[in-house]
Formats: C-alpha cells, structure tokens, sequence
C-alpha cells in the first residue's frame, strides 16, 4: 500500500521558484530540500563477454583442496562473467603482474562501462550528445586520468560535460554516488546524468591456495552498471515514464568494523589483494534495521509500506542475513539473489543490475515506493528512498 510523504515535503520549507536561477540544497538527513527533485530515467547493465561456471573456475585456477572447493559450489552462484589469463605454454595460468591487471582493468572499464551508458542512454530516450554530467564510479584499478575522462574521449562526447570520480569506495560506492549526483541534478533542472559503475573484478583476483583468497575468487564477476537522471521541469523531454523519483538518502559507517573489508598491499604476493572478514555478513545485516529505520524517518512510511527491494548481490550470507533482520521474503529479494546466481558480486554496480530486471518485469505501478540499498568497506550501508 502507498503511504503519503507529507511530512517529508514540510521539510522543503523553500517558495518554489519562478526562475531556475534559484537553487536547491540538502537537509542534513539525506532528504531533498528543493522543489525539485531528481527522477531515475534509464538503467543500463554491461559485462565481460567469457562466462564460467563455478566448477570451471575451480579447474582454471587449478584448486582441488575440498573445502575451497565447498566454498565455491556452496555460494549460491551458477555463473559470472570474467576474464583469466590464457594459460601458459605449460598449460598453466600464471599470475599476472600488477601493471597488466591495471592494464586490464582500463580497458575492461574503459570496454563494459561505453556499453552500460550507451544501453542506459538508450532506454532513456537520449543521446551522448545530451548528457552534461558523468560521475564514473570504479574500485578495481586506478586510473588518472580517471575513467569519465577516457569515456568521454572514447565515445566523442561533448567536451563540456561535467565530470567526476569515486574511486576506491567499494561496493557500496554505487548509491554514494547516486546521492552526489543526485544533487547535481537537483540543482540543474533539466539536465541529464549518469553514474557509471564500472568493475573489472578479473583486474583484482590473486591466484594462490589460501582460503583468503578463495572466498574472494568464488564471488566477484566483471559488471557495469549506469542510472541516468533528470530534475524538473526537463522531465518530460526523456520520454520515460517507467522510472521513479529519489526521495532520500541514509548513511550508517560501522567504525568498530573499518578493517572487515579492506583492499591493500599482499607483501607476499607483491601485489593488492582483497579480504573479507568471515563475521562481516553478520555485521551487517545487525545494522541493517538501523539504517532503514533512518531511512524510513519522518517520512510516515513503515517497512511494509516498501513494495520493492534492491539490495546488494554482496553474497549468501549478506543476503541472508538483511533479509533475516529487515523481516523481507525470499520474493522481496528475488532479483539480488538472480544476479548473484548469474553475474556473482559485480561490486558497485550490482543494486543497477537488479533494479533493471525490476523494470523489465513490468511490475511497479505509480505510488509505489522502493529501497534501495548497498553495502561495502568502512564497513558501510548506504540506501536510498524512491517512488514511482
């Protein structure tokens, strides 16, 4: 059922505007404080073009230790898109060197995210030529220039868009961005936007026999994922009428668990490695109820009022374990755990890959309202309040 946000709009306490000269800006909850506010108007969706089995990843990387392997086949994950190295003349894949993962990482991002935008742009009735903001999100490499600066070289897009970069924030980095962007649009009414997610996982695996690595290994895949948006009185030059507007946003750091997920420096290995602490799915899913009801405040919404869910693909546990403290149902869930089963944990970009297969299933009606929500190192939740 759809609940009204009454009391949310008496936070926007500004005279609407006769000119577009008067700008908005942010409460210090998340909320919007502006008269207007930016809506979703295209979803785009990318990947690496090899895809494995769980089981044909145990073989390329040559593991046949059982309990690594139990860590594979029991992830609730079929199949992911990556890319290995070609095995050696010895018919061994063999390392690659930090420069050539950093080498692969461009191009895959550089490759994956020209696609997402151009279906993203597609699906909201634009062109290259009418985006004026691009805000490229990406933890799998480093690039400078960054990633927005390569993609509007590569396409030929106008050379006066606007840009930005989030580098290095984790999985939970596709919503921070979502919130900037967010505020961008808001404050150039008819505008368009995109964030970019672009993770080249391949890029970031290490291949030994620990079971650090392992549990890495048996979860991330290659993904892209783009969201376009639009503010005000431009709305209707899109042609979208499918997409919902963003609301508000809700942070929640957990300080006591800053190291559980961590990309650094493996001294042994001499190159980075990824760790995830075993405990950090029940770490999170503890805060999660926090986060959500700090969503959910002054808005006059409960949790049932939610008729749609899109939560990171971060792995089984995670996904048990928020469904397990949010009170959801496996149906509330269905496509974050669909991409997990098909794609793994494509990092940033995921919580795109699921609220794209929400819209293609037709099922949102206007007043519905959705959560969306990741999570990622810091450790971190970020979610975001819609309505269609």
């Amino acid at each position: 059922m759809s609940t009204s946000l009454d009391q949310l709009d008496q936070l926007d306490d500004l005279d609407r505007p006769e000119s577009l000269e008067h700008r908005p800006a942010l409460t210090g909850d998340g909320s919007l404080k502006t008269p207007y506010r930016p809506r979703i108007v295209g979803v785009g969706t990318a990947a690496s073009p090899t895809v494995y089995t769980q089981q044909e990843v145990l073989d390329a990387f040559g593991i046949t230790d059982p309990k690594i392997g139990s860590v594979f086949r029991n992830s609730a994950i079929d199949r992911r898109h990556l890319t290995l190295p070609e095995p050696g003349a010895d018919g061994v894949r063999h390392p690659e060197p930090q420069g050539d993962l950093l080498d692969k990482h461009k191009a895959m991002a550089v490759g994956m995210g020209a696609e997402a935008l151009r279906a993203c742009l597609k699906r909201a009735g634009a062109e290259l030529s009418d985006l004026r903001h691009l805000c490229c999100v990406s933890s799998t490499g480093f690039l400078t220039p960054g990633l927005s600066a390569l993609l509007i070289r590569e396409l030929g897009i106008d050379r006066h868009c606007s840009r930005s970069d989030i580098v290095g924030m984790g999985c939970n980095a596709g919503l921070n961005a979502l919130n900037v962007v967010a505020g961008w649009s808001a404050a150039h009414p008819g505008e368009l936007a995109v964030v970019l997610c672009a993770e080249a996982c391949s890029a970031a695996y290490a291949m030994d026999s620990s079971m650090r690595t392992a549990v890495v290994n048996s979860l991330f895949g290659d993904g892209s994922g783009a969201i376009a948006l639009l503010s005000g009185a431009g709305d209707e030059v899109s042609g979208v009428t499918e997409g919902p507007t963003v609301l508000k946003f809700a942070s929640c750091l957990i300080p006591e668990a800053i190291d559980a997920m961590r990309y650094d420096w493996d001294r042994e290995l001499d190159r980075f490695s990824f760790y995830l602490d075993p405990q950090i799915p029940y770490v999170v899913g503890a805060h999660a109820e926090i986060v959500i009801d700090r969503l959910l405040a002054d808005t006059g919404l409960r949790r049932s009022d939610i008729g749609h869910w899109l939560v990171h693909s971060g792995g089984k546990k995670v996904i048990d374990a928020v469904t397990v403290n949010l009170g959801l149902t496996r149906h509330d869930l269905r496509h974050t755990t669909g991409v997990l089963r098909d794609y793994g944990n494509v990092s940033s970009g995921s919580f795109l890959f699921s609220y794209e297969r929400l819209l293609d299933e037709r099922v949102t009606r206007p007043g519905d309202y959705g959560v969306l929500m990741t999570m990622g190192p810091g450790s971190t939740l970020e979610t975001a309040l819609v309505q269609w």
